[in-house]
């Protein structure tokens, strides 16, 4: 991955952080490929699809076949159905967090324990549009505690950014899109907010 900086948006979402050994060393390109759980592959393949059903989607539009688009998106909401499920079997609850801002470069989580700088950690994020999911290899640059009025338990917080350091780049693309969808949601609810009153 390259050092490029890209937007975050704020966004609550499902993470398992593993925090690693300071000995610690990042894997090779292979061993990290192999590493990925199937079903995250898996859930890739299916983003990859979904873009090209959307594509079709827009050809059939202007022909008029609302029936057979009908059948398509029910067909494509089972199979997001049965992905979500698979998802969920790879959420370990013992070290699942949740984000408070995410982008293709970094993301940040709130934690009731502080962690070092430079430490490395494994992290599988949940993603819920598209639905997908991330595996790759983060590094800790910012741990700042949280007021206590900030969060929700009343008890010091930490609120961690991590800065990817092993992430495939058709994961960091998925990355861009799932922070675009929550942008654009968001301009959308601002948006009707401000014509509401």
């Amino acid at each position: 991955m390259t050092e490029s900086e890209y937007f975050t948006v704020r966004h609550r979402m499902t993470i398992n952080v593993e925090m690693l050994p300071p000995e610690f060393s990042l894997p090779s390109e292979d061993a990290f490929e192999a590493q990925i759980p199937t079903p995250f592959r898996v859930a890739n393949e299916f983003c990859q699809l979904d873009q090209m059903a959307e594509n079709a989607r827009s050809e059939l539009k202007q022909s008029d076949f609302t029936h057979v688009i009908g059948l398509l998106d029910a067909q494509n909401a089972k199979l997001n159905l049965l992905l979500s499920f698979m998802l969920a079997q790879q959420d370990d609850e013992s070290l699942r967090f949740f984000t408070t801002d995410f982008g293709a470069s970094e993301v940040r989580y709130l934690s009731p324990v502080s962690q070092d700088i430079g430490q490395l950690a494994r992290v599988k994020l949940f993603i819920d549009h598209p639905a997908a999911a991330i595996f790759c290899y983060a590094e800790v640059i910012r741990c700042e505690t949280v007021s206590d009025a900030q969060t929700e338990t009343g008890e010091t917080q930490y609120r961690i950014t991590l800065r990817y350091q092993m992430l495939r780049d058709i994961d960091q693309d998925l990355l861009i899109k799932a922070a675009l969808y929550q942008q654009q949601k968001l301009l959308r609810q601002r948006s009707l907010e401000r014509e509401r009153k």
